[in-house]
């Protein structure tokens, strides 16, 4: 029986750094090197799940093909690896304690004082080695979240501790920053030294040390971290910043870290396939015509900061459908408050190519996004619509070409004369009873496409798969009137109840789906529905 291999990715100095493209960029030279390999995280936060955490401050919410709501690093490792990855390879601080919580009530530790060490260790263990026990990979790579010195990391920096005592094969990566100081210059490794010290004090020794920095590192600041650090120079590993994410995994090529990691482990390289992910990247870095695309949300701002990775999957989407299309892209953030203070300025979206209106939850900037959908219709703007972006393209329709007016969804106004958008009594309690989601649909839900539809066209298949989030619905009672005024419904459930696509015929591009099909985006296999849109804005463009 083959033994599994472990990666443990911890990050120090400060949060943010980039950990999650750090631990997709290894996965995928391990890939490309003929192994095989999956990835997870540990989000020390006592929430259960990502759910409900505020995407200002967390970034998006990652849905997984079995429902699972995950912090966003999940989606760089999809990406990058272009492979699924169920829920449980996500581990929080609130799982670990409700599992042995639950496991003392039903008397699984009786005659035992229950405490952090053995019992919490022991059950984050438990769920570190379980993918290597399911999916029989190579490698598993578990990423961290935080940095070391956070109080709330301790019992799982002890728990991955153990683990290489006990006998499993583990390797440890510390991700630092080295900050260049503008008064000075010079880039300073004193940050790199005190994580690599806390970290020893808790009993790991990292195996390399990947620094973070805006340019590569010089040999200078290299033999003075591996010194201070106890590492050779060949085991600290520059991570310079890229235009573009899907580099690094070259970058992490060039300094020969696959080999490396390989050698530590008495592992030899099965075979190198990485000429059609150099190709790619290459490929990118010439392109020179451009496409304009404007995502208009609202989880943009905190305090005086803006944070695309509310979107970040939208964004990669969008990213890689232009690529596929030899474009590169211009994205362009547009909070939807503006046009609900100022209409005029609806006019700024004729300098689009195309225009996005992502998911969302809550009622500020709804009026805009229907201002927004409005002007894209009728000024041929190509559109497309996800999960909220539908609904309130078919809420705009019924408004002002069906006459129905003041219809909207209930999610907004409760006391609507036409709740085009609504919740389905009978679709909630099947939800319920089946314990998936509860009054959400989460995760993949099929569905079967209209034939001579866009959407169809698009897909090249009449049954499809995406991934959902959402609890409204399109009221099947309003279905037959939208569509005799020209809305097409192109996508439904296998049971015809549920609208998961929409079109306008006639529209160079007016698309809208219930699902969240940015997730299933890949760099080299664009999701069919974004190149829809990046084909039509190219033609926009021209």
């Amino acid at each position: 029986m083959k033994m599994v291999n472990y990666i443990i990715i911890t990050g120090g100095v400060v949060s943010g750094l980039g950990k999650g493209i750090t631990t997709a960029s290894i996965g995928k030279i391990l890939q490309l090197h003929g192994y095989s390999v999956t990835a997870m995280k540990i989000d020390p936060y006592i929430n259960y799940d990502a759910g409900t955490l505020r995407p200002t401050e967390h970034g998006e919410v990652w849905v997984t093909e079995d429902g699972g709501e995950i912090d966003q690093d999940l989606g760089h490792y999809e990406r990058f690896l272009d492979i699924n990855i169920p829920k449980y390879h996500n581990i929080t601080t609130g799982q670990v304690y409700s599992a042995v919580i639950e496991k003392e009530r039903k008397g699984k530790y009786l005659g035992k004082t229950v405490q952090p060490i053995p019992h919490v260790t022991d059950e984050i263990k438990r769920r570190i080695r379980r993918p290597a026990s399911e999916s029989k990979v190579d490698f598993v790579l578990v990423e961290i979240g935080g940095t070391v010195g956070d109080y709330e990391n301790v019992l799982f920096l002890e728990a991955v501790r153990q683990m290489k005592l006990e006998g499993d094969r583990v390797l440890y990566v510390h991700v630092t920053y080295v900050p260049v100081l503008e008064s000075l210059g010079e880039a300073k490794t004193k940050p790199t030294q005190h994580s690599v010290k806390l970290l020893r004090e808790i009993g790991i020794q990292p195996d390399f040390i990947i620094t973070r920095s805006e340019k590569p590192l010089d040999n200078i600041r290299r033999e003075k971290i591996a010194m201070f650090c106890n590492v050779h120079e060949e085991e600290v590993i520059s991570d310079s910043n890229v235009d573009n994410i899907y580099a690094v995994t070259l970058m992490f090529e060039k300094q020969d870290l696959c080999k490396k990691i390989l050698r530590k482990l008495n592992l030899r390289r099965e075979h190198n396939d990485l000429e059609g992910w150099e190709k790619f990247i290459s490929k990118i870095s010439r392109l020179k015509n451009t496409v304009a695309i404007g995502i208009v949300g609202k989880y943009f701002d905190i305090g005086t900061s803006q944070l695309s990775d509310s979107y970040i999957s939208v964004i990669e989407a969008v990213k890689h459908a232009a690529w596929n299309n030899n474009l590169k892209p211009v994205i362009r953030w547009i909070d939807s408050k503006v046009f609900e203070k100022d209409r005029s300025q609806l006019s700024s979206l004729d300098e689009l190519d195309g225009v996005i209106v992502p998911g969302g939850f809550g009622l500020s900037g709804i009026d805009g996004k229907i201002e927004t959908i409005r002007y894209c219709r009728e000024n041929n703007i190509p559109y497309l619509g996800l999960c909220l972006g539908m609904q309130l393209a078919v809420v705009e329709f019924a408004r002002n070409v069906c006459n129905m007016k003041g219809a909207h969804s209930t999610e907004v106004d409760k006391n609507t004369p036409f709740p085009v958008i609504d919740f389905i009594p009978e679709q909630v309690k099947i939800l319920q009873d089946s314990r998936y989601g509860a009054t959400m649909r989460l995760g993949a839900y099929p569905a079967v496409l209209k034939k001579n539809t866009l959407v169809y066209r698009l897909y090249g298949s009449e049954k499809v798969s995406e991934r959902h989030r959402h609890r409204y619905e399109v009221n099947p009672e309003y279905v037959e009137k939208l569509e005799k005024c020209g809305l097409v419904f192109s996508g439904r459930s296998p049971d015809g109840v549920l609208m998961e696509f929409m079109e306008l015929p006639g529209h160079p591009f007016f698309v809208g789906t219930q699902a969240h099909p940015e997730f299933k985006s890949r760099p080299l296999k664009p999701s069919p529905l974004f190149d829809g849109l990046i084909k039509a804005a190219k033609k926009k463009s021209l």
